[in-house]
């Protein structure tokens, strides 16, 4: 049975916001379960209408509810109370959960690009990404880190100027360097990157979540913060400098803290995002906390974005097994999200 999600308080008027994109991510994998089961529970959620784009066989072989192919996402809120809306994306093989395939990475990559082109276009109102498999975008030729670094370069929009905050109903958290080896975080650590970061994501909180004065709190590097430049020097010469400048601006930022004290309830009562980094600094307590309903938020682009948490999990494609409550946590982000960014929406 699927542990249901407490009731997301969304408008009444959501229906008036265009509807949701959701590519469903590697046919191969748990995308299309998780987004057919969400539909199939959506009024327990009060989902805003949202579309699935990808191949149809790909959620006929895990789900056997109703799908009503459209051409247009104008026309998906008109079928969405009576079926899954689905803009079919063909795969030229045959789909079989579980086996992944270049072809199902191809048919992965043109869902994400219709998916960015129709949202960049405001026929959708957001982008809900489902999970991918690296490996086989890879081997098509695939150049970007993630999906994240795709779409950001297909809205014109300079990696460092965009943000990925993983969001959990209690606590928020962002890396400021993202997929690279631990060793190289150092490296690639420099004030400048956590002073954009930090901007990305206070513009974020407050655009997106109404937060009108947010609140970062900035995480060490180096084991208890570095213990004045005795357990590492980037803390002085790095993140204090570039705490500096965003509270020269304006901004409440606090730090740099010692990173195993910041995740406590008490500590996390005290921000509104964690700005933390690098990838495991930032990801492990939200999915110690957070595991089955962690977001993925793009900040800093042009359109909305989110993404569950959770790989494409091969190993259970096609049980009927995959948890939807991540993607129904990141359509129900993305539709309270583009309620906030077109507030005479229901006017």
């Amino acid at each position: 049975m699927i542990a249901m999600l407490p009731d997301i308080d969304l408008p009444a008027s959501v229906a008036a916001i265009a509807p949701l994109a959701v590519s469903v991510g590697d046919p191969a994998g748990i995308g299309p379960e998780v987004i057919a089961k969400a539909w199939a529970i959506r009024a327990a959620h009060r989902l805003p209408p949202f579309f699935a784009i990808g191949d149809r066989r790909s959620i006929e072989a895990v789900w056997g509810g109703p799908i009503a192919q459209i051409s247009n996402p104008s026309s998906a809120a008109a079928v969405f109370q009576e079926a899954l809306p689905l803009i079919q994306v063909d795969e030229p093989d045959q789909v079989i959960p579980g086996l992944p395939t270049p072809t199902g990475a191809r048919c992965a990559l043109d869902s994400l690009e219709i998916g960015v082109g129709l949202t960049r276009a405001g026929t959708a109102s957001g982008l809900v990404t489902g999970p991918v498999s690296k490996a086989q975008l890879y081997s098509i030729g695939f150049s970007h880190p993630g999906q994240t670094e795709f779409v950001a370069e297909r809205c014109g929009v300079a990696a460092e100027n965009v943000a990925m905050m993983m969001v959990g109903p209690d606590l928020r958290t962002v890396p400021v360097t993202i997929h690279r080896p631990l060793a190289q975080v150092p490296e690639a650590l420099t004030s400048e990157l956590i002073v954009s970061r930090s901007r990305t994501v206070a513009r974020g909180l407050q655009r997106d979540f109404g937060i009108a004065e947010p609140r970062l709190a900035v995480a060490g590097l180096n084991p208890h913060a570095g213990e004045g430049g005795n357990m590492g020097r980037e803390e002085l010469e790095i993140i204090v400098p570039a705490i500096q400048i965003l509270r020269d601006e304006g901004l409440d930022v606090s730090g740099p803290h010692s990173p195993d004290t910041m995740f406590h309830a008490a500590a996390r009562s005290a921000y509104d995002a964690a700005i933390c980094m690098y990838h495991d600094q930032a990801l492990i307590p939200l999915k110690t906390l957070h595991f089955d309903t962690g977001v993925n938020m793009t900040l800093g682009l042009p359109l909305l974005r989110t993404s569950p948490d959770h790989g494409t999990a091969f190993g259970i494609a096609g049980r009927g097994e995959a948890n939807p409550r991540a993607m129904i946590a990141a359509i129900a982000l993305a539709g309270q999200c583009a309620r906030a960014r077109a507030p005479m929406a229901s006017v």
